[in-house]
């Protein structure tokens, strides 16, 4: 989308030349949604949500990577007294501590990950040394220890946080993206409406004109009639007077257009000196939409039941880890290393003996007053929503997706009639006129014959926006542009950038 931006960006900057002698730019839709989306403040703030959670999963997958700690303690003070119980005395005796400690912990942690699955165990290379010094009345007895050990720490019977963190990271990625599609498509609807109502002013504007056009016709013949035949000065005065009033209906429409498209150069931030120009002409070309096809496209290819499946999956996640809070879980962790103690730092590093620990923790739940097993309901109930909404959700779009496309054929066949109808009534004015002119008509009929013209020309337009606006609804509920026959996100290549 980016790239198409530029291009149209740089054909405008081409036509619209500040000064005298500006050539006039022509407005069509895909130039509007090009330029509407330049610099919207909408999709950049789109942009930026997609690359903060597109951040957040990159950072939980380096969470599954080897990770480097070092913890130092220099050093560690402690003099101070406190009970301690004498088992040779058999009685509490207040004993005094005064130590002094230097440690470092150096540790290389691996979260264990089996064929791409994370396991919710970290696997650890580790190496402790610290100096102890003990002081007392004879002075101080000082002990350097050096241990490098391996450690294993393995969750067992709970949720794998592990795994859950990251798919919800990914989940969240997908839904930012998943709003970027639909809020930039919204985006396009709204700058497309923005485009078919100023064609609608446009096309009101040219209709105007041909009534005021027609009417000094009407007027012409008049004059003619008046000059062969005084007693019929009258038409000449009504007619007067419905040529005013279109002149004033012609300066009004002018005057809406200008609106019109002054709203839109600020909305698309051209130079409001820029002159702009759209077809006014209501075409309306067929579109062929298979109910079946489109019904499939409403379910797949937009975001709105991507969404709803990504809802039941983390419902399904919280459900699991609500289970997992308050149940039997067990803890088993293993090291395995060599470990040397010796009054010599030097030393530190020869002869060192086996070390190894073994530690299995467990916790049994008994009674809870039935805390845990609401809970998990709870968190039922809202998994059965979520699947609920699925349902409920297919069936509106294939309910809506129907009315659609009987509303598009019906309005696309309302149009198409209406554009011959008025091809009719504008000759049919003409004919008029000039029976007016012969004597064969009285002025009721030719007011009539304009009147006539005026109303299918409204009605045209009527069918048209509604046409339209049926269209860009199908657009928006499909995610397919049915005129192009291709996906909307191909058609104005949307997609977050990095």
């Amino acid at each position: 989308m980016a790239m198409a931006v530029l291009l149209v960006a740089a054909e405008v900057s081409g036509q619209v030349v500040a000064g005298d002698g500006q050539a006039p730019l022509e407005l069509t839709l895909d130039r509007m949604v090009a330029l509407g989306l330049r610099d919207s403040y909408r999709v950049r703030h789109l942009q930026l949500e997609v690359e903060r959670t597109r951040s957040l999963l990159t950072a939980e997958r380096a969470g599954l990577k080897s990770r480097v700690s070092l913890n130092i303690a220099a050093p560690q003070f402690q003099a101070i007294s406190d009970n301690k119980w004498n088992s040779v005395l058999q009685r509490n005796e207040l004993v005094r501590e005064d130590t002094r400690r230097f440690q470092m912990d150096l540790s290389v942690r691996q979260p264990v990950i089996l064929f791409g699955y994370p396991t919710n165990g970290v696997l650890s290379l580790n190496n402790r040394v610290y100096r102890y010094t003990q002081v007392n009345d004879d002075g101080r007895d000082t002990t350097f220890y050096n241990r490098y050990f391996v450690a294993y720490d393995q969750p067992l019977f709970q949720p794998n946080r592990m795994k859950n963190d990251l798919e919800e990271a990914e989940l969240n990625l997908e839904k930012a993206e998943l709003r970027y599609k639909s809020d930039v498509i919204a985006a396009i609807d709204d700058l497309a409406t923005d485009y078919f109502d100023l064609v609608s002013d446009a096309f009101r504007r040219d209709r105007a004109n041909e009534f005021a056009r027609d009417l000094t016709l009407a007027m012409a013949a008049v004059r003619e009639v008046v000059a062969n035949a005084p007693a019929r000065a009258g038409d000449l005065d009504l007619l007067q007077v419905e040529l005013a009033n279109a002149r004033e209906a012609e300066n009004q429409s002018a005057s809406n257009l200008r609106t019109r498209e002054q709203t839109i150069k600020q909305r698309l931030q051209l130079p409001a000196n820029a002159p702009v120009t759209v077809r006014s002409a209501l075409d309306v070309v067929p579109v062929k939409v298979d109910v079946t096809e489109a019904i499939r496209l409403a379910s797949t290819l937009t975001p709105r039941m991507r969404q709803l499946t990504i809802a039941t999956r983390e419902n399904e996640i919280r459900l699991a880890e609500t289970k997992g809070n308050n149940a039997f879980r067990m803890n088993l962790e293993a090291t395995y290393g060599r470990e040397v103690q010796d009054p010599r730092f030097q030393n530190l590093w020869s002869e060192p003996s086996n070390s190894y620990t073994v530690e299995v923790n467990a916790t049994v739940p008994i009674w809870d007053w039935g805390e845990r097993k609401h809970r998990i309901q709870a968190q039922q109930y809202s998994l059965d929503r979520a699947n609920l909404s699925e349902e409920q959700t297919l069936s509106e779009i294939e309910t809506e997706v129907r009315n659609l496309v009987a509303s598009l054929d019906d309005f696309g066949r309302r149009s198409r009639t209406m554009l011959d109808t008025l091809k009719l009534a504008h000759e049919l004015t003409e004919t008029t006129v000039s029976r007016y002119r012969s004597g064969d008509v009285g002025l009721s009929d030719l007011m009539q014959a304009l009147s006539r013209e005026s109303t299918t020309a409204s009605n045209l337009l009527n069918a048209f926006q509604g046409y339209q606006r049926t269209l860009r609804r199908l657009k928006e509920v499909t995610f397919f542009d049915f005129e192009a026959g291709m996906p909307l996100v191909e058609r104005f290549n949307i997609a977050p950038g990095r």
